[in-house]
């Protein structure tokens, strides 16, 4: 799960831009070429960071549709000449949200198995 934490913490992260930037709203992110290209970066730097996720961690949590995350990371690498503003933004309104809550969710999970297990080492003789 540590390797797992760190990634959640760079989703995280990079969620919490995504709703920096678009706070100005629908109009603002579609005029604004500047804030495009931060927003589907850190979309594309999301879906690289899911793809290093273990599977423990993608099977715990099938709330959240891990495949088209990596597949919309993909066609933001792969296809850019095709990627519609329209569906970004809807993106960015429906699934943003709810992914931000399950890692915020994961992250507490994480929170509370690592103080469990500081506990545990706390208690356990050193034998050296």
């Amino acid at each position: 799960m540590k390797d797992d934490r760190l990634y959640v913490i760079h989703i995280s992260e990079c969620l919490a831009r995504i709703a920096q930037y678009v706070a100005g709203g629908r109009e603002t992110f579609m005029n604004s070429t500047l804030i495009q290209d931060a927003t589907l970066r850190n979309l594309q730097t999301i879906g690289q960071s899911v793809g290093h996720l273990s599977a423990t961690l993608r099977e715990a949590h099938p709330e959240v549709n891990w495949r088209n995350i990596v597949g919309l990371r993909n066609v933001l690498v792969h296809d850019y000449l095709g990627i519609n503003l329209e569906r970004i933004w809807d993106i960015i309104e429906r699934d943003v949200p709810d992914l931000q809550r399950t890692v915020e969710a994961i992250l507490r999970e994480s929170d509370d198995v690592e103080s469990g297990q500081a506990t545990s080492d706390d208690t356990t003789p050193d034998l050296c």
